[in-house]
């Protein structure tokens, strides 16, 4: 199956469905942005330090990976910096650049891979905005590899992504029985862990899914040249049965020596 292609007509379908993570911001947002009242998050609910960002953001050259809707792109470039969205989806895309059109934002749009940044040169970014996308990949290691190229030396990469143990659970037992029942083992993937009747079922709602090793999503990055200079966790609300008991999703802040 290419995944790839299956999960750009998914997130077009995301688009078209409203789903939270392709609803634009608003007009009011980008104009606190300007005044310099901004956050964004790379996990669900936990706005990451400032800190992780440089004091002056004018004219910081910031790739935000795989992270079109509208969301983090405008308010970034909202602050003066110059941005490029780079997205698999066409549709979400389009919400960038709608807010742009809107607010009258500069900011450029691609559609394309997380693993091939072949369209940008070596050294093009200051940072890099990477929020939960890359389940969504069936490897992840060129990711970080790219990511290290495109970025200057003493560049950031923000990533955030999910802690696997979040895949070690039934779907179903969690939606119809409020039960978490260890069933999967990891890595996990969709094209392999679900049934055939289970994994149609899926597609039909969502973008096909991968649970990626710590030793790739944390390792991967420090493999590529990254070093990992912060560190935070995440969860969803209480509807989330496992959001009840622990974290399950990490942000890093890793700088290119």
């Amino acid at each position: 199956m290419d995944v790839r292609h299956f999960n750009r007509d998914a997130w077009n379908r995301q688009v078209e469905s409203n789903d939270r993570w392709t609803i634009p911001v608003s007009s009011e947002e980008i104009a606190q942005a300007r005044a310099g009242e901004w956050s964004l998050i790379l996990t669900p609910t936990k706005q990451i330090p400032r800190t992780w960002f440089p004091a002056t953001m004018t004219g910081v050259k910031i790739l935000c990976l795989a992270s079109g809707g509208g969301q983090q792109g405008p308010i970034l470039a909202a602050t003066g910096a110059e941005v490029t969205v780079l997205d698999n989806s066409p549709k979400q895309l389009a919400q960038d650049q709608l807010v742009a059109e809107r607010d009258c934002l500069t900011l450029a749009t691609i559609e394309g891979d997380m693993a091939d940044l072949s369209a940008f040169a070596d050294e093009s970014f200051d940072l890099i905005f990477h929020p939960c996308s890359n389940c969504f990949a069936e490897n992840i290691l060129p990711v970080w590899r790219e990511a290290f190229r495109v970025l200057k030396p003493g560049g950031e990469l923000l990533a955030g992504f999910c802690n696997p143990l979040r895949f070690l659970f039934d779907e179903r037992a969690q939606e119809e029985k409020q039960e978490l029942v260890v069933r999967h083992a990891l890595p996990y993937s969709d094209l392999t862990s679900l049934t055939e009747a289970e994994r149609e079922q899926a597609m039909q709602t969502r973008p096909l899914e991968f649970g990626h090793t710590l030793a790739d999503q944390i390792g991967g990055q420090l493999q590529a040249g990254f070093h990992l200079i912060d560190f935070l966790e995440d969860r969803f609300d209480e509807t989330d049965m496992i959001s009840r008991y622990i974290d399950t999703f990490i942000a890093t802040r890793a700088r290119k020596p």
